[in-house]
């Protein structure tokens, strides 16, 4: 089984070029694609008559984890190949996984904030400073331009002091 991996991971290992190739050469989403199509495209299908052979053979136990992992793929496959026929699209989910991964943690540590309300308000300022880091705004910076402004400004101004709105003296 180890010996599937390891090929399994080749195929891996040279769709990530083609995306590697791409990103350094700051192509637009159609060039992107068309190399996907010129490159990657002989690389998956190649993968997914490797990945038949392998689940027809039945060498490897159903239930194993290669097993589970290569019946997965072959179930989804076009869902795992969807991302060739669009530049736009990545070839993985990692840049959002990377995104929410403070939301991840921190949900596990709102359930520690002493009550439910600090929990809710621990979780606004995660959001606030999502937004800062979106919109390229120093977070620290808009945070004190807002308490020191909020008493002063109209309730319907409000949105001024959103960090997409915040004009930081950088």
């Amino acid at each position: 089984n180890e010996k599937i991996a390891k090929e399994a991971l080749t195929f891996i290992q040279k769709l990530y070029e083609v995306e590697r190739e791409a990103r350094e050469s700051n192509l637009d989403p159609e060039e992107r694609k068309n190399l996907r199509l010129d490159k990657s495209l002989p690389v998956i299908n190649e993968m997914s008559k490797w990945i038949k052979k392998q689940l027809e053979d039945q060498k490897i136990l159903p239930n194993s984890p290669i097993g589970k992992a290569l019946r997965y793929s072959a179930e989804r496959w076009a869902e795992l190949s969807n991302y060739l026929y669009d530049g736009r699209l990545e070839i993985d989910n990692n840049l959002i996984e990377n995104a929410i991964r403070p939301v991840a943690l921190g949900r596990k540590n709102y359930l520690f904030a002493g009550s439910h309300k600090a929990a809710q308000r621990a979780a606004m300022l995660y959001s606030f400073f999502a937004i800062c880091k979106k919109h390229q705004v120093n977070s620290h910076e808009w945070l004190k331009h807002v308490l020191q402004n909020i008493m002063t400004i109209n309730h319907k101004n409000i949105k001024k002091l959103y960090p997409q709105n915040f004009k930081s003296n950088m």
